[in-house]
């Protein structure tokens, strides 16, 4: 079965794939300049009972360069039969689409990544019909990033690095230096992160630490994560408030209070003070394009009046 943390480690080369350029850099490659990102099927079944998939499959479009095919696994282990698939998924997506193909492995330990370097031989005794070397990226090439001014440079890759050292010693830091360089993000890339983390962590230590600095519908829907718990709780409170009051806009109105009280929340978990005025305007505004406006600027604004603006 699929992880939601094995979903996250290859996931956000699907939704972000300007993650390429500097994980190209980590690997001493030179990055595709100005390239085109193509998903692709991960499907690669050829007879219906023996069903293969790669995690991820992206085409990469360089400018001035020929497209190549670049097959994307999590690894969470070490798997000896893994070198068989490897060598499928390489082979068969060359001959499927007529180009070139690299194969990037994604670990979160140092043994796995270490292992999954290969090289991977398919052969009999000393006579190797095929070898497998793949990409790898792992805690010991992938730079920890502990100072927010760095993180803010490179969102997608500050998440992608605490993703990878979720289990380290430091994760604390680095998600605290992540957390503070959100507040230079626009609202739905700030989501999108706090969510993939929120993901990415699960089961560990580090999801608790995500959840106290970071409390902000969804990306990943039925996923369970902060986000949509707040959300659909707050939503179906306001539902119920609404018909409970046996109106016929009680509904209505009920579900507006629960959005304003989900912006009440996230800036009391984010120490952003509110006065009297403030906490009145927001919770009798009854607009939920607007409560959704204020609830999304919740995570980035300094003060609660940057709620507030462009709104009159």
């Amino acid at each position: 079965m699929v992880s939601s943390r094995h979903e996250a480690a290859h996931r956000i080369f699907q939704e972000r794939p300007e993650l390429l350029a500097p994980v190209f850099r980590i690997l001493d490659l030179s990055p595709p300049e100005k390239a085109a990102v193509e998903v692709l099927t991960p499907d690669a079944t050829e007879i219906r009972p023996l069903e293969r998939r790669v995690d991820s499959v992206l085409r990469v479009k360089p400018f001035d360069g020929d497209d190549f095919l670049l097959a994307i696994e999590a690894q969470g282990r070490c798997d000896p039969d893994k070198a068989v698939n490897w060598a499928y998924y390489v082979s068969y997506l060359a001959a499927k689409y007529k180009q070139q193909a690299l194969l990037l492995v994604v670990c979160q330990d140092k043994a796995t990544a270490e292992w999954a370097t290969g090289p991977f031989q398919v052969g009999v005794d000393d006579w190797t019909a095929l070898s497998v070397h793949p990409l790898v990226l792992g805690p010991g090439n992938v730079p920890m990033i502990l100072d927010p001014d760095e993180a803010a440079q490179d969102l997608t890759l500050a998440t992608f690095s605490a993703l990878t050292h979720g289990s380290h010693q430091d994760a604390p830091a680095i998600l605290k230096a992540l957390a503070r360089a959100m507040g230079t993000g626009d609202p739905d890339s700030v989501r999108y992160y706090t969510e993939l983390l929120d993901i990415g962590l699960g089961g560990t230590p580090a999801q608790s630490i995500w959840r106290n600095e970071m409390s902000v519908g969804t990306y990943f829907p039925g996923r369970g994560t902060l986000i949509e718990e707040t959300y659909l709780k707050g939503k179906a409170e306001g539902k119920a408030e609404g018909k409970a009051e046996g109106k016929a806009e009680g509904a209505a109105e009920g579900e507006a209070r629960g959005r304003a009280q989900g912006v009440l929340g996230v800036l009391e978990k984010r120490g952003i003070p509110t006065l009297a005025a403030t906490r009145d305007r927001i919770t009798h505004c009854t607009d939920l394009s607007t409560l959704d406006r204020w609830f999304d600027r919740a995570f980035t604004v300094s003060t609660a009046d940057e709620l507030f603006t462009e709104d009159g």
